[in-house]
Formats: structure tokens, C-alpha cells, sequence
């Protein structure tokens, strides 16, 4: 179904039935986010089996943003780590125009 520019897709969760509009050009990125989150839920219902509903949910929801978190880490050392390059670079650069 599409309205206004996005597709509406139906997500279940844990039982739970959700329609959820996704932008345009977007259904992929839905559909592969459904899949991971029911795949974290299944891990975390594994590790902590006595876990049901809202409990299991945001354990997964906690495990899925201490990962965001660390992602956004390690992109900010990578970029600091290229910034650093740049900066040794252009002052590389910088020293030999000052020699010419």
C-alpha cells in the first residue's frame, strides 16, 4: 500500500502486529531493520529466557543503542584519526610552498 510517497509495510513483533509507514525508497531499510531487531530479540530471549513483553524489549532496545553508541565511538576516532593526517599533510604541503 503507498500513500503520500511511502509504503505502508505490516511488522510483527513478538506477536504483536504493527503497520508502519516507511519513506519512499526506504521499504528495504525497514524490512532489514525488522529483521534485525527480531533477530536481537530471539538473541536476548536466549540469554535471558525468563524475559517476556515489554521487559524483553527494552533489554534488546538498551543492547541496540549501547552498540549505536559504540558505533558513533569508533567513527568519531576514525575521523579524528584522518583529521590528524590531513593536518600533518598540510603542513607538509604548507612547508614545502614556503620552500619554493
Amino acid at each position: 500500500m503507498s500513500l503520500d510517497g511511502g509504503t505502508v509495510t505490516a511488522i510483527s513483533i513478538l506477536g504483536n502486529d504493527y503497520s508502519i509507514k516507511a519513506p519512499a525508497g526506504q521499504e528495504q531499510t525497514l524490512a532489514a531493520s525488522a529483521l534485525m531487531l527480531k533477530k536481537l530479540l530471539a538473541e536476548t530471549k536466549q540469554q535471558s529466557p525468563t524475559l517476556i513483553g515489554d521487559r524483553l524489549l527494552v533489554l534488546t532496545a538498551l543492547k541496540l543503542c549501547a552498540q549505536q553508541i559504540e558505533l558513533q565511538r569508533l567513527h568519531q576516532l576514525e575521523i579524528q584519526g584522518i583529521e590528524e593526517q590531513l593536518s600533518v599533510r598540510v603542513d607538509g604541503i604548507s612547508a614545502l610552498i614556503k620552500q619554493a
